[in-house]
C-alpha cells in the first residue's frame, strides 16, 4: 500500500454567500465525493472541502493507518492554499475557525502538504461541486 495519498478538493457557493457544496477527488483511492454544506461563502466552502476530504481519508483508511500517511492536498483557491501554508494570515473570523479545524486534522496524519493548482487541473473536484449544487437545486424545484 502506498503511504502517500493525493487529494484534490474544491468548494463553491452560488451567490457567495449562498447554497454551497464541496467536491473531493482522492486520486490514490479512485474515489470522488460531493457534499452539500448549506449556505456558505466560496472561501468557507474551500476550507470545508479540505476538512471533508481529510475526514474521508481518515474514515476510509482508519485512524491507525492514517498516522503513517502523507497527504498531498491540491486546491484551486490560491488564498486558502497560501493560508494553509502559513504564507497569508487568516484575518476573517469565520475562516479562522475553519483553519483551526484543518490544522487539527493534519495532526492525524504523518504529513499534510497543500498546493495551489490551476482550476483546469482540478476538474473532477470542481465537477463534483457543480453536480452536487445542481442536484440540490433540482430538489427545490
Amino acid at each position: 500500500m502506498n503511504d502517500k495519498i493525493i487529494m484534490y478538493t474544491d468548494g463553491g457557493s452560488r451567490n457567495n454567500p449562498g447554497p454551497a457544496a464541496v467536491g473531493v477527488y482522492i486520486e490514490t483511492l479512485h474515489k470522488q465525493f460531493g457534499h452539500f454544506i448549506g449556505n456558505k461563502t466560496n472561501n468557507e466552502a474551500e476550507y470545508e472541502a479540505v476538512i471533508f476530504g481529510l475526514n474521508k481519508i481518515k474514515q476510509l483508511m482508519g485512524k491507525e493507518q492514517a498516522k503513517n500517511m502523507e497527504v498531498e492536498c491540491y486546491l484551486d483557491s490560491e488564498l486558502i492554499a497560501k493560508q494553509l501554508k502559513h504564507e497569508y494570515k487568516v484575518k476573517e473570523k469565520d475562516l479562522q475557525a475553519l483553519f483551526v479545524k484543518v490544522w487539527n486534522l493534519t495532526l492525524d496524519f504523518k504529513k499534510v502538504d497543500f498546493y495551489h493548482i490551476a482550476r483546469e487541473k482540478n476538474n473532477i473536484a470542481d465537477a463534483m461541486v457543480n453536480e452536487t449544487l445542481d442536484a440540490q437545486q433540482n430538489k427545490l424545484f
